[in-house]
């Protein structure tokens, strides 16, 4: 009985709200249709042989085996992908906090001034730029200010040596992660109650520090947890900075992530049975960690 009150009531606020759920209803038939679907699909066509000509053949844990004990270009993606994501997602994470706070702070016709500018990456095609900054000649950028400084003596292949292309990676991921998690945390600043601070004043807090301890992270427990889930998301299927920057595959795999290796498999050679054995690890990795960090913000919520 519980459950059926419980139900009567979603559907009377979702009569209630109906505007809003006819506007959000082309999101997400799009959402269902090009994400959800093909999400859910590829866990079946994980466990057969699929060439997208041909009829799966089903073949069991047989991609699994091969990817754990046969596939040392997996076995490395694994590494660079632990890599990249702890290099790029605590920073993001907390760049994006820092940034928000910072702009919060400022007048009101600032504030999108700046949010825009921090923004605007995470949308353009940053990759020709890039390209530039690290050009492995004399007039690349970056080679040009380090001669002059004395600092190198020689152009360095920042795109092509293997002891850079992870680093170099790194700093572009680093520079276009202000996406949508960023956004969230700007929304969540904006919609903390201003009586908190008030209250907070009344009870002893002094100084930004105390008001960001006590006051804004409890308050901010949605949008922290859905910025930290787009950083996780971000960081470890990252492929598309690495494939324009370094090329594809980057030189020695140097470069290779988990994700890259899905689109090699997928895109390339046409192996969707295996592409989506490498999407479903990659998955389930995530969703543990995404649970991790939930369970750790809630403890800081109190």
């Amino acid at each position: 009985m519980r459950k059926k009150a419980e139900i009567r009531k979603t559907f009377r606020e979702i009569r209630k709200n109906k505007a809003c759920y006819a506007m959000l209803a082309p999101f997400m038939i799009l959402f269902i249709l090009f994400t959800v679907i093909p999400v859910v699909m590829s866990i079946p066509i994980g466990f057969t042989d699929f060439n997208m000509v041909q009829k799966p053949e089903f073949v069991g844990l047989s991609n699994f085996r091969t990817l754990f004990l046969s596939d040392k270009v997996f076995m490395g993606s694994i590494r660079v992908t632990i890599v990249f994501a702890l290099l790029t997602g605590p920073v993001s994470y907390v760049l994006c906090f820092l940034i928000a706070w910072l702009i919060n702070g400022m007048p009101r016709h600032l504030r999108t001034i700046f949010t825009l500018i921090f923004y605007i990456p995470s949308l353009a095609a940053v990759y020709t730029v890039w390209q530039l900054i690290f050009s492995g000649d004399m007039n690349g950028y970056l080679n040009s200010f380090l001669i002059d400084l004395g600092i190198i003596n020689a152009p360095v292949q920042w795109l092509t040596d293997g002891r850079y292309v992870l680093g170099v990676t790194v700093v572009v991921q680093l520079w276009i992660s202000l996406g949508a998690g960023f956004l969230a945390l700007r929304a969540g600043f904006q919609n903390i109650d201003p009586v908190l601070y008030e209250a907070g004043a009344i009870e002893g807090i002094r100084n930004k520090w105390q008001e960001l301890i006590y006051i804004v992270i409890p308050s901010m427990t949605p949008q922290l947890m859905f910025a930290a889930v787009m950083q996780i998301v971000s960081s470890f299927t990252a492929g598309t900075v690495a494939q324009n920057l370094v090329g594809f595959p980057s030189t020695d795999y140097k470069a290779h992530t988990v994700m890259t290796h899905a689109y090699d498999y997928g895109w390339e050679r046409y192996e969707m049975g295996y592409a989506s054995a490498i999407c479903m690890i990659l998955f389930i990795i995530m969703f543990f960690l995404s649970r991790l960090i939930a369970k750790g913000l809630k403890k800081i919520a109190g």
